[in-house]
């Protein structure tokens, strides 16, 4: 049997508890992803917002809120990615990424959507797009905006986050003049951390790409109209101070924004804390495609079943299920328009799909509270005889947690609807398995598998 990361992690000793604002840093860079934002972006905005918070005078308690409002305002940006995918014809990250540089005219939103919609497609099926679009444009986007806010405020309420932060997530795409979405709210009807952090968001993404000029210039054009003129000015008194830019590009700005007044008023995250964040986490990934919609949770069941059956204790079981919740981050980075497939990936995207798992390593590796399941996030796609990705571990190289989980995984893959074929009847998922034990899997996790629903099955029936 090969060897247990936990045991021997533990026999380290871990820490009992962990900072929220460094948790929560460190998992918005897989929020940045489903935004095809450069790395960071969460972070940068979270800096640009507490600035303008602190010229305005804010007290500690609503700069607190702004803050994690801040950090966390695209925690439901993954659940309209395949909608964005299914009316656009396009590649829902580099659309989502592309769409925020634009200025805010009418006009230039139509010409970019026109420009972009269906450049793969053939051109009936390209002309229907547009034609819908024409049609149903403001009713589309009034939804898309929808849903995305009101599922990030609601995973905000599941990570135990205040009412005000709740609202400010659901309010990100509000603009001053009332030209916003999706209730058209307008001037002081707008939570006030919303209106900044929509202006951070802003700053940003026109500072990265172009530079504090074009940021300064945007803002001020959009002044009156997507932004509240009492925050422009707040933005000027911010940017005065010389380290506001250069923060910006610096390799300090993770550990000055960690060390604000509102990162260190922040509460312990203890072991049930976090179960919360890493539950909330698995629902931004499987909101990113109906096709993986509760899998981790799935997975996450089967990981604990298998692990109950092979006799793991209590504590180690409840440190797998993080692994099983989290494992697949790196998704947030990768195009539903290859996740949702219903034909077979061409070289270029089946790359793309192999470097998720590296993906989840590399942002659960940024996490103190969990770099220690990194590894068997990352390894949940190898294969016994060396033949899986992305590092091509062999035999006892790969972790028995690791094992448990792609057993675990890949059981559900089989027996859940795919864009590529229907779902498996359980027999079958299980013989799949059966003929590569040994091989690619854990003849025993097979076992427990096995064990473990024929003991559900039997608890179900009594």
């Amino acid at each position: 049997m090969s060897t247990s990361l936990y045991l021997s992690l533990a026999a380290g000793g871990r820490p009992s508890a962990f900072r929220l604002a460094d948790l929560l840093g460190a998992l918005s860079y897989a929020l940045d992803m489903t935004e095809g934002q450069p790395e960071g972006h969460c972070l940068r905005c979270c800096w640009i917002g507490a600035r303008i918070g602190e010229a305005l005078g804010l007290p500690d308690d609503q700069l607190k809120d702004l803050y994690y409002t801040l950090l966390l305002k695209d925690l439901g940006c993954s659940s309209n990615a395949a909608r964005i995918c299914e009316l656009y014809l396009a590649d829902d990250i580099s659309f989502k990424r592309d769409f925020k540089t634009i200025d805010g005219s009418l006009s230039s939103a139509l010409r970019f959507v026109f420009k972009k919609t269906g450049l793969e497609s053939g051109l009936a099926e390209r002309i229907r797009a547009v034609v819908n679009i024409l049609q149903n444009g403001g009713e589309i986007s009034r939804s898309l905006i929808e849903t995305r806010c009101h599922r990030g405020a609601d995973i905000a309420a599941r990570m135990r986050f205040s009412e005000a932060v709740q609202d400010g997530i659901r309010s990100l795409d509000e603009h001053w003049d009332g030209s916003g979405k999706p209730e058209g709210l307008k001037g002081d009807q707008i939570p006030l951390i919303s209106r900044i952090a929509l202006m951070a968001q802003v700053i940003d993404i026109f500072h990265t790409e172009s530079g504090a000029a074009a940021a300064i210039s945007e803002v001020e054009a959009r002044s009156g109209a997507w932004f509240d003129p009492a925050l422009v000015a707040a933005f000027a008194t911010a940017r005065a101070d010389p380290d506001f830019w250069a923060l910006l590009r610096s390799p300090e700005l993770g550990p000055r924004v960690f060390s604000m007044k509102p990162a260190l008023q922040s509460e312990p995250v203890d072991e049930d804390y976090l179960d919360d964040i890493a539950a909330a986490f698995s629902d931004v990934v499987d909101a990113k495609s109906p096709f993986t919609a509760d899998h981790s949770n799935r997975v996450t069941l089967y990981t604990d079943m298998i692990a109950e059956e092979m006799g793991l204790g209590p504590a180690h079981r409840r440190w797998l299920r993080r692994a099983a919740l989290l494992h697949d981050l790196g998704k947030l980075g990768v195009s539903n328009q290859v996740l949702d497939k219903p034909g077979k990936p061409d070289a270029e995207e089946w790359s793309s799909i192999r470097r998720h798992p590296a993906q989840s390593e590399a942002i659960l590796n940024r996490a103190d509270a969990f770099a220690d399941i990194a590894p068997v996030a990352a390894a949940h796609h190898e294969r016994l005889d060396g033949k899986g990705y992305p590092y091509g571990l062999k035999g006892e190289e790969i972790c028995l947690e690791a094992r448990i989980l792609t057993v675990a995984d890949v059981f559900d893959a089989l027996s859940a609807d795919r864009p590529y074929r229907a779902a498996m009847p359980i027999s079958k998922a299980l013989a799949i398995l059966d003929a590569d034990a040994g091989t690619a899997f854990d003849p025993a996790c097979i076992e427990a598998l096995k064990s473990g629903l024929a003991r559900l099955n039997a608890e179900v029936a009594a």
